[in-house]
Parts: C-alpha cells; structure tokens; sequence
C-alpha cells in the first residue's frame, strides 16, 4: 500500500487580514509565504500541522511541473525526442527558439519558485514548535526532507536559468518600519550560480543528516536519494569535483540498492518501489491521485508529445539495442488520425517506459536509480584516470540487456562510451539534456542531430540558448531582475 501526501491548507497558514495594500505588491512568484503575526507569532502549532505542511511540499512532485515539463525539459530539449503534440512553447523548447513569454518558461518558474517557498515555512518554523508528538529526531527528518526538496527545485532552477533569486525565508511580519528588510525578500535580485550550488549542497548536508536509511516506500526522501543528488551536483557545477561524485555513488552503492535482473521490469508495473530505486513518485490512481503525466505521452485519442527521436532509434539499433529498444518506444499504426514530418503513419513511435495511461493512472515516476548512479560513478571513474574501473561499472549495465563489453580503450574514448550507455539506459526519464549540458557536448551533440533520412534538423544551438530567458512577467513584476544574454 502506498501513502497518499495530501497538500492541505494547513500547510502554509496564511493570515491576510489588514494587509491588502500591502499585497498589491505583487511577489515575482508564489515563493514568499506572508503572514501577519500580531495576533500569533507562531508559524505551526502542532505536529499534524508541520506534518501536513511537509506532505504539501512533497505533493508538489504530482504537479504539472513533475508529470509533465520536467520530461519535455530533459528530452524534447535533447536528441531524444520532438516535441510532438500540437503545443508552440513545446515547439519553441524543441527548436531552441525560447522567447521571454513562452508560456511553459514562465509556469515552470512559478512552480520551482512556490515549492521552495513551502520547503522554505517548513525548514524556517518546525523547530520551535512545541508538540511532545513531534520529537527532536523527527524534526530533524522533517527538516531535512525539506531541505533536500529545496534543493532540488534549485537544482532545476539553476540548470534552466543560471543565476537565479536565492529565497530562503518568508515574510513574518508586515509593517511600515520592517519594509526595508521585506522589499529584498518579496523583489529580489539574481544570485549567481556559485552561491546557488553553494547553497544546494548546504541543503543537501542538512538533509544527508536528518533523513532516515530507510522509509515505507521509495517516495520518501532517504539517505540514498541525498547521497544521489550530492554525487550529481558535484557531477554537474563548474568545476566538477569527480572524487566527489565518486564518494556520494559509493554512498549510494554501500545503500543496499541492486539492479533489476531484467531491464523491463522496470516499467511494467510489476516491480514499483523495486530494489533498484532509490526516489520514485508514487501514485494510487483515481481522480485525486492520479498520474494524468502518463496520458500525455501515450495513447492513441489525440496527438502525443515528447515523439521519440529517429537519432535515438538509430542509435538503439546501432548498439543492437534490442532490450532496452523495446522496453523504451513503441511503434504502433496511426493512420488516419494524425501526421507528423518525422514518422510514418504506419510505424508511429510512443514512449514505451509508461504503460499505464488510463484516465487515473498508478503510474509511478522513477527520478533516481542505481544504474544512474553506477554510470555516474563509471563517468568519475574515468576522469580520475580509473579507465579499467569505468570499463567494470559500464560493462555491469550493458550485460544486463545481454550487451557485449564496451571497446572503449581511452579516457575520450570511454567518455563518448558513457555518454551513449546513459542515453540508451535512461532514455525518457527526463536526463539526457542536462547530461549533454554538464558535459559541454549539448551543441555539438545537437547541431550535428539528423532526421528520418539523415537530413541535417538545422537547430543551431548557441551559448546563448543553453539557458533559458527570465520570464518576461517577473521582470515587469520586478525592476531588480535582468535578462540572460541573448533575449
């Protein structure tokens, strides 16, 4: 049985009364949690209520963010996939052609930005409450589920973004003698992308130390999913820390995790929360939780996006691919309802890893597992100048789909190998962008991208458009904030 997390409203407590003209400033997003405390300067009262709050931060994973932009934002904007669908600021994310008002940019700016400002009640309040029911060590783990959240809605912000506003705390008070110290918090500037790593990891360490080894299902924040993004940050800021990353993967790997023994389970439902994942989005089904994410990638009632890529086709095929292939895409005969330039008809592709699409869907989302992790380390590995140890971890993931051992015989060489053993492995699961990104390779590896008959797709990709432009209503909303070149 799975836990549902419901977001409830005891999990911010907003009081607005007297403040009206106080809130026609409006915030640039929903990150700023304000409250009058004349009347109760205390945030939570209860456990219920920390613990109410905690679940709405958790709950924001099932939002439109996490179900469905997160996978346009890793793979429509990679080789991986088109956008399909019928949607302009899909189409603009696929081509590189981003505009300051595309609509997909602004709302996921608001969604990171109102998570962080739930985790920031939660991180900021639960220590002062006083509840014999909530206990110093559960407080702990209730600080640090919340700081790892943080973390990882900033980790996505700054990957997207670059220098973005860094939002610790909330407004408490609101009075003409404090606006001095309210202004920076409600209209803050840019914060470059050091400061903003530098933070994550701090969240990351509070969280590493509060969170438990082990929760009821893989939907909880654990010592794993940390020790995860810890090896990934230090994998991904500049400049990388490899024996960094190789500390948090043997973390990870010392955790008890193990890789499925068939690659397929993975997705076929049969294996949920499965020895393999270490944080994994779990749904129950049915109009209040379920994961409508699912339908917009599969099925056959209208248009799909997120069209798997010929380029990724052809390298399955090329690897001869066959298990992690069919486990991946699907073709199926659409004919007669709809065309696309990229694919016939009658060999139509879908994105095979969701196979539950139903209005509804229990389809859990896997964000982290250990064949990531172990690539990760194999990436480390190799750049450290442990060639033969990188070979052992890759060879590990290819045997699994019943692969020869990779031929990489030099540290370049071995690069390229474990570039393609994660696209192949980890294909629509919402990586392949900010891997290509990480490695520097994101504009050659697209500017070089072939079609259905290995036409050049023309993108022309550029410094510029590896970021993404600040949403043009949070810059009118606020003088402080400036554009990223380019827009």
């Amino acid at each position: 049985m799975r836990k549902i997390l419901f977001f409830t409203a005891a999990a911010v407590l907003i009081s607005l009364n007297s403040c009206e003209k106080f809130l026609e400033l409006e915030p640039i997003s929903e990150s700023v949690a304000v409250s009058n405390t004349s009347a109760d300067s205390v945030f939570y009262k209860s456990a219920s209520e920390v613990e109410a709050a905690l679940a709405g931060v958790y709950a924001d994973f099932k939002n439109e963010y996490y179900q469905l932009d997160y996978f346009v934002n890793g793979d429509a904007q990679s080789d991986d996939a088109y956008a399909g669908g019928d949607n302009p600021a899909n189409f603009q994310i696929d081509d590189y052609r981003i505009d300051a008002i595309n609509l997909n940019v602004s709302r996921d700016w608001a969604y990171l930005y109102s998570t962080v400002g739930k985790a920031n009640a939660v991180i900021n309040n639960t220590q002062a409450v006083n509840d014999p029911a909530l206990s110093a060590q559960r407080k702990a783990e209730i600080i640090g589920e919340a700081s790892f959240i943080r973390a990882f809605m900033y980790f996505q912000l700054v990957q997207l973004w670059g220098d973005v506003p860094l939002q610790l705390t909330e407004v408490r008070t609101i009075s003409a003698d404090k606006l001095d110290d309210i202004y920076p918090i409600i209209f803050p500037a840019r914060t470059p992308k050091e400061e903003i790593y530098r933070q994550i990891i701090a969240d990351l360490e509070v969280a590493l130390a509060g969170v438990r080894v082990t929760a009821p299902h893989k939907g909880f924040i654990t010592k794993g999913a940390v020790n995860t993004m810890l090896a990934k940050v230090y994998a991904t800021q500049e400049p990388h820390d490899w024996n960094k990353v190789n500390q948090y993967c043997d973390a990870v790997i010392a955790g008890g995790y193990t890789l499925l023994p068939d690659y397929d389970k993975l997705w076929n439902n049969s294996q949920e929360n499965s020895p393999e994942a270490i944080f994994e989005i779990n749904y129950n089904g049915g109009i209040t939780d379920g994961n409508w994410g699912t339908k917009i990638f599969r099925g056959l009632d209208w248009k799909k996006f997120n069209l798997p890529s010929n380029d990724l086709a052809r390298a399955f095929d090329a690897e001869g691919d066959t298990k992690r292939k069919n486990s991946s895409i699907i073709f199926l005969d659409v004919t007669g309802k709809w065309s696309d330039p990229h694919w016939p008809q009658t060999k139509y592709p879908f994105i095979n890893k969701y196979r539950t699409f139903t209005e509804g869907s229990n389809q859990n989302y896997i964000f982290y597992r250990l064949a990531d992790v172990l690539l990760l380390k194999a990436e480390a590995l190799n750049e450290l100048g442990d060639l033969a140890g990188a070979a052992e971890l890759v060879n590990q993931i290819r045997t699994r789909v019943s692969l020869p051992n990779t031929t990489a015989a030099t540290q370049a060489d071995m690069r390229l190998a474990i570039e393609k053993e994660r696209r192949l492995e980890l294909a629509f699961e919402g990586h392949r962008w900010y891997d290509l990104k990480r490695t520097g390779r994101a504009i050659a590896v697209m500017n070089a991208v072939t079609g259905a008959n290995n036409e050049n797709l023309g993108y022309d990709l550029n410094e510029q458009r590896l970021l993404w432009p600040i949403p043009q209503a949070e810059l009118d909303k606020n003088s402080k904030l400036t554009q990223n070149p380019g827009y």
